[in-house]
Parts: C-alpha cells; sequence; structure tokens
C-alpha cells in the first residue's frame, strides 16, 4: 500500500503521548516492589511478584501506537477492528478517547462496512485476517498496523508451510483472534489447508486419524469450525507444518509436537519423516518468559497465587493454569474482585466466575502475584492494595 495510508512503525510522538500512557498506567506499587527485589512485607502479608509480569513489548508498542494515532489524527474517525489486547480497562480506555471498535466482544459493532475512505483503522497486536485487510485495503482507508512482531514470525513459517504444500496444523484456540488471522493466511496459496487443534485431547484425535485412518465424516464433524473448507484428513494430515497462537502454553505445545512427529513416523517411517514434518517454535518470548517466572515464583513458596488480567485473555489464563498445579490460585480481573467477604475469580478450565470466602486464611501468609501480558501496572497495583486493606495494612504499603 501507499506509505501515506498505511503506517506499521507509528507517528514518532512518543515523548508527547508518554504523560497520558503513565497517568493511565503507572503504578507506584508496583515500582516500590521491583524495586525492593519483587519482595514486599506489608503487616503480616509478603508480596512476591512474578520477576517477569504484564505489559509486554508487543501490548506496550500496540497501545502506544493507539495512543499516536489519536493524537496524529485529531478530527479523523478511528476504528479498531476490534480489541487491541485482551484487556477490558485498556480498550474501555481507547473508547473514552473516542475510537470506535468494529467489532465488539461479545457481537454486534458496526462491522467493516462502516469503514468509508479517508477513515482511520487500526489493526490490533493480533492481526486480522487476509480477507478483512483486502476489504479495508478496497475501502481507501488509513491503516495503523500493531500486529505483534511474534505473530507476524508465526504468519512466516505457515506462508512457507503453504507454499510447499503442507497443512498448517496450529496449535491455538479457533476463536482467538490471533489463530483466526493465522489460518487465514493459507488461503493465499492454491491448496493451502489448515487444522487448529486446541489441546492434547484434540492432538490424540488427530495422531489417531494418522495412524490407523478413521470415519471422515466423525472427524470433520469434531473439526468443522477449526479446518479449512474441503479439508480431506485422509490426504491433508500426510504433510504436517506445526505453528503456535503464540500465547499457548509451552509445554503443551511442544508435547503435542513430540505427538504429531511420532504419528508421521509410525505411519510413513522415520527415513520419510523430513519431507512430511516441519516444526518450528514459535511461541512468543514474552509468552515463554512469563510462563518460566511463575514457575519461579512458586519456588519461592507462596501460600497462595492471584493471577490478574482478563478472562479472555489466552497468556493469563495458562498463567493460572500453571500456579494453580502447585497451590490456590485466584485468576481476576482486577480489583473489583476482591472484597471484605470473598474473592470473585475464574478457575482454569471453568467457563465462569465463582465466589470463595475465607481466601485469605489469618496470618503470615505469602501471597505471590502475576498478571498477562495484556495486564497494565496500574490494575496490578490496586490488586496489591485492595488485598494489604483487607488486612487493615494500606498506610504501611503507600507510606
Amino acid at each position: 500500500m501507499d506509505g501515506e495510508q498505511y503506517f506499521q512503525r507509528g507517528f514518532g510522538l512518543r515523548q508527547e503521548i508518554g504523560p497520558a500512557l503513565r497517568a493511565d498506567y503507572h503504578s507506584r506499587i508496583v515500582d516500590r516492589i521491583k524495586e525492593a527485589g519483587h519482595q514486599l512485607v506489608v503487616g503480616d502479608l509478603t508480596f512476591l511478584l512474578a520477576r517477569e509480569f504484564g505489559f509486554c513489548y508487543g501490548v506496550d508498542r500496540a497501545v502506544e501506537y493507539a495512543y499516536e494515532t489519536r493524537r496524529r489524527f485529531p478530527d479523523r474517525t478511528i476504528y479498531l477492528t476490534g480489541e487491541i489486547i485482551h484487556n477490558p480497562h485498556v480498550n474501555a480506555r481507547l473508547r473514552d478517547m473516542g475510537i470506535r471498535f468494529l467489532r465488539e466482544p461479545g457481537g454486534g459493532g458496526p462491522g467493516l462496512d462502516a469503514v468509508r475512505g479517508g477513515d482511520v483503522v487500526i489493526l490490533p497486536a493480533f492481526g486480522v485476517t487476509v480477507q478483512d485487510l483486502s476489504l479495508l485495503r478496497a475501502r481507501g482507508c488509513i491503516l495503523v498496523d500493531t500486529t505483534c512482531g511474534s505473530v507476524l514470525n508465526v504468519w512466516k513459517n505457515v506462508d512457507r508451510f503453504s507454499a510447499s504444500g503442507f497443512t498448517a496444523l496450529i496449535h491455538g484456540k479457533f476463536t482467538h483472534e490471533e489463530t483466526r488471522a493465522t489460518a487465514s493466511r493459507t488461503t493465499q496459496y492454491m491448496g493451502g489447508r489448515y487444522l487448529v487443534v486446541r489441546d492434547r485431547e484434540e492432538a490424540r484425535l488427530v495422531c489417531d486419524y494418522i495412524r490407523r485412518g478413521g470415519d471422515e465424516k466423525v472427524f470433520l464433524e469434531r473439526f468443522r469450525e477449526a479446518c479449512s473448507p474441503g479439508f480431506d484428513p485422509g490426504l491433508d494430515l500426510g504433510h504436517l507444518g506445526l505453528a503456535n497462537q503464540t500465547t499457548m502454553l509451552s509445554s503443551e505445545s511442544l508435547e503435542i509436537q513430540e505427538m504429531i512427529r511420532q504419528a508421521l513416523a509410525a505411519r510413513y517411517g522415520e527415513a520419510d519423516l523430513s519431507a512430511r514434518f516441519r516444526a518450528f517454535d514459535t511461541i512468543c518470548s514474552a509468552t515463554q518468559d512469563r510462563q518460566d517466572a511463575v514457575i519461579d515464583l512458586l519456588r519461592r513458596s507462596p501460600d497462595l497465587v492471584v493471577v490478574i488480567g482478563g478472562y479472555n485473555s489466552s497468556n493469563t489464563t495458562h498463567l493460572a493454569a500453571l500456579a494453580s498445579r502447585n497451590v490456590p490460585s485466584y485468576h481476576i480481573e482486577d480489583a473489583s474482585c476482591i472484597d471484605a467477604g470473598a474473592i470473585r475469580h475464574k478457575p482454569y478450565g471453568s467457563a465462569a466466575e465463582i465466589r470463595t470466602a475465607a481466601w485469605l486464611a489469618a496470618g503470615p501468609r505469602r501471597v505471590g502475584l502475576t498478571a498477562g501480558a495484556s495486564t497494565p501496572n496500574n490494575k496490578i497495583g490496586e490488586v496489591i492494595a485492595a488485598i494489604a486493606a483487607l488486612r487493615g495494612a494500606l498506610e504501611i504499603l503507600a507510606g
């Protein structure tokens, strides 16, 4: 596209928007705990903060570009194709700035047809599908692309798979914006195919079909929303290139990779494996760092762990999954989930939020804390303050 219609590197307005970003997302409490070595004693509570947490580079960049866009085009209609990241507070702030959402998380929104020539459209950190990008280009709008570099890296691998006749097998959630965008890359190539597997269970079904074949109708019914149109498991599972939604659980992605490798080797032989199987580690480094930091946090012997971030944030839910293996863990969206009587949280794997009383036992407690890559520091600080307030220690924390 014309350079005046497509922007991928921001507008050089970082200094101008810096005060607004700090006002909206900075936390003195988080700064204080980091300066104290990620551990702070407040009354009879010891807060243990993960060494990697919160906004990653890609999220920081996307939010910064959105703020720059508003400043660069003060009089234009500005749209986001959908949530810029999976954090309700950040998205609400962008709405407050007059940025409109073409698609809302629960459905609805005016859709891409609302866009007119001269409007500004921000593409989120997850990226958009090939089809959506083509439509927006045809509208003649100004595009501000905040797609994360880690996502672009996945796309390069999927492009290579598709160009060489391999089916892209994607470990991800087919309803997630990033995975839909990644899968759409295959449509640019003659015969391009994709299949999305969510977890080990679904990968096991794929492996069984590779090894022994099976009922095609049953297979396609199971994956009807997670495979490309016209998918033929008898043919399209013979050459597979693996990729990941960048925010999946790394250990599970590696396990699925090995499962698929073994299935293809069993069916076609080790000698033929290199011609039928390709895999690259496409979990983003920030996701991996935050997952590793939770494992390290658990070694510091917390009595419980609070995980902060949007319930629809994939990377946050996987932090909750890791933490819940060892100690009582509570995934909350923000400080409003904490009151004197209980904590509202969403257990890993649960479809609904629940309320748990007596979650913070009396006496000295070591409280582990982490946050997803889309959670701003101010929301983390507010949670710490809310927990301290339960013990009447807010003044000590603020001192």
